[in-house]
Parts: C-alpha cells; sequence; structure tokens
C-alpha cells in the first residue's frame, strides 16, 4: 500500500480523519503521513470576503475559479506522489483528482451529475498522468449534518444546494463503483474504526516478543562452551592490545 485517499463533500470530515488516520497506521509500524491536496478555493474564498465579494466564484469568475482550483491541486497531487517516491512514505490523500471532477460537475452552471461537460474532460485528461490509489474512501455524509458542521467550524460557508449537487456528482462519477464507502454521520471514532477495518489487511503482522533466554550459571556450562567462551575472551584481549600497541607505536612515530 503506497496510496490511500479520501474523498467527499465539504464537512464530511475529509481532514480530521485523513490526520488521525496517518497517526494510527504509524503507530502500527506503516510510515504513514497527511498529505493536503487542496485546490485553493478556501484561500480564495476567504480573499474574495476580505474585499467585499461573496466567494472565489464571485471574485474571479467560475471558470477561472475552476480553472485555477485544477491547477493547484493538480500542482499539489503531483508534490505528494514526488514526495511519496522519494521518501518511500505511505501517502494519506487529503482529497485527490477525482475530488476535481466532482468540483467541476457540482459547480456547473447548470449542475447534470451524469453529464462530462468540456471542462472536466480537459481536467481527466490533465490528470491521467496519477495513478490511482491503492484505496479510495468515500465518505459519504447526509448533506444537512455535513451543513451544520461547517456552520459549527465557523470560518466558512456552504449553501445546501451546492452539498446537494456535491453529493450527487460523487455518487454520478464512474470511479464511484470502485470506491470503498464510510458512513460519516456519525462520531469521528467510529468513522475511523471502520477505516482502519478495511485497512487491518496492508497492516504489518505484529512483532512476537521476544523471551531472553536463561542465564546459565558458569559453573553448569559443559566443557566445549567453557573452551569457546574463553577463546572469545582471549581473542578480544588480543585484538584490542594489537589496536593500542599500533596506535602507541604511530605516536612515538610521529614524536621523533
Amino acid at each position: 500500500m503506497r496510496t490511500v485517499a479520501l474523498v467527499g463533500i465539504d464537512g464530511s470530515g475529509k481532514t480530521t480523519q485523513a490526520h488521525q488516520l496517518a497517526t494510527a497506521l504509524a503507530a502500527r509500524g506503516l510510515p504513514a503521513t497527511y498529505r493536503r491536496n487542496a485546490g485553493g478555493r478556501r484561500w480564495f474564498g476567504r480573499l474574495a470576503t476580505a474585499l467585499g465579494r461573496r466567494d472565489g466564484e464571485h471574485l474571479l469568475g467560475r471558470k477561472a475559479m475552476l480553472f485555477i482550483e485544477s491547477v493547484l491541486r493538480w500542482l499539489a497531487i503531483l508534490r505528494t506522489l514526488l514526495r511519496r517516491t522519494v521518501t518511500g512514505e505511505v501517502a494519506i490523500m487529503d482529497r485527490y483528482a477525482v475530488c476535481q471532477y466532482a468540483s467541476i460537475r457540482a459547480h456547473a452552471k447548470t449542475p447534470r451529475p451524469e453529464r462530462l461537460n468540456r471542462a472536466e474532460r480537459r481536467a481527466r485528461l490533465a490528470y491521467r498522468v496519477f495513478p490511482a490509489p491503492d484505496v479510495t474512501f468515500l465518505l459519504a455524509v447526509d448533506p444537512a449534518v455535513a451543513y451544520e458542521r461547517i456552520e459549527r467550524r465557523g470560518y466558512d460557508h456552504e449553501e445546501m444546494d451546492y452539498l446537494r449537487a456535491a453529493t450527487a456528482a460523487y455518487e454520478s462519477l464512474p470511479e464511484h463503483p470502485t470506491f470503498v464507502v464510510i458512513d460519516a454521520n456519525g462520531p469521528p471514532e467510529q468513522v475511523q474504526e471502520a477505516l482502519l477495518e478495511h485497512l487491518r489487511a496492508w497492516m504489518p503482522a505484529p512483532v512476537p516478543a521476544v523471551v531472553p533466554m536463561p542465564r546459565v550459571p558458569a559453573g553448569s556450562r559443559g566443557p566445549a562452551t567453557m573452551l569457546v567462551t574463553h577463546a572469545r575472551a582471549l581473542l578480544v584481549t588480543v585484538a584490542t592490545l594489537a589496536a593500542a600497541a599500533s596506535v602507541l607505536t604511530y605516536q612515538l612515530a610521529e614524536g621523533f
């Protein structure tokens, strides 16, 4: 296992679960690391709010925002995969390529989840260079639950219409049958347990504890064992004396 991706609508708990999953796998002996593949939409949303605009699309336009998001996420995934290749880590991906396809479908002027539009075709052409993750978890959450979570965290906002459109977009993706769908409506601990249960087959087997051999008293050892022990001790002593003599001879020679 080299790559695990967590995908889903905003408010499904992707970031929380990806962080916790990386920590849990590392504790079980896998070199797992959290990696975020954001598209910059949240950052542009904050910039738009500071400039008196509603969101990133209101600031840049719908097509420009989708293009910038696609480019930034592409670069983020490329950076993550290159780093994974160098370090040999297990990359726990917070979002992946399919998130961009779902975003394009959900942000379409007239959302038609079942339709592959021109923007998505271009995105798929660009993202096809990336390998599919070993496991892709779709954190399925009710849009109403996601809306409450987003409002509770307080630093951004999503409309219910968009959350519904995003849910339909993920379900309509041709990759959907390959997803491992996890019910993300429950508490984080329950969701995390479901993720770990599915990944249990990839986890290394527990290492059996090493029980030290009982120490045998010197008097009870056999003659052959005693001979080998004394021979080793003599060899170590001779080697140590020879090394000390060599160093002393070298220092005397340098002194003259």
